[in-house]
């Protein structure tokens, strides 16, 4: 392996593991506001996992997902963990991060097709772990505040990063 490859690879998996900890402290108590009695809570992590889709190769970005939802869920509400790991996995397979920015028109409506992925999963997980079926309209409009706002959050925070060249700057692989 030569040292620029070396040096990339560390790169990446330092952005990775500093990433999974922003998606944990935004997730378990940076605006962390419980909601209803099953343990859910709106929280603005899923931008940080946006973030990391948009600028990490879509397996490390995976891993930012899967282990920062599943520390905070550690930290938070444990029944939710294993739901959490496949759900903040699969949330970032609409991203991609092959383009030169982060805000782009993939990644402009991938917080949209997220939304859908993360309030149908976490449908499914409470019928499994509460054995019943919830109103889907009420599971959704839940997701769907969590969502909106970790979808604004990214909108800025990519255009901002994009605006002072992160990806070139600091992720030149």
């Amino acid at each position: 392996m030569t040292e620029r490859n070396t040096h990339s690879k560390t790169r990446l998996m330092a952005m990775t593991a500093v990433l999974i900890a922003l998606t944990t402290i935004f997730t378990a108590y940076i605006f962390h506001i419980p909601v209803g009695v099953n343990g859910g809570y709106i929280h603005f992590g899923d931008a940080v996992i946006y973030l990391a889709a948009a600028m990490l190769p879509t397996p490390y970005a995976m891993l930012v997902g899967a282990l920062g939802g599943g520390l905070a869920d550690l930290l938070t509400a444990p029944m939710w963990i294993i739901p959490t790991m496949i759900i903040k996995m699969l949330i970032v397979l609409p991203f991609t991060s092959k383009k030169n920015s982060l805000m782009n028109g993939r990644n402009a409506i991938a917080p949209i097709i997220s939304f859908f992925i993360s309030a149908t999963g976490y449908y499914i997980a409470e019928m499994i772990l509460f054995g019943s079926e919830t109103a889907l309209i009420a599971a959704f409009s839940g997701s769907l505040i969590q969502s909106g706002g970790s979808a604004i959050f990214f909108y800025l925070a990519a255009t901002a990063f994009d605006g002072v060249g992160i990806k070139r700057t600091i992720l030149q692989f």
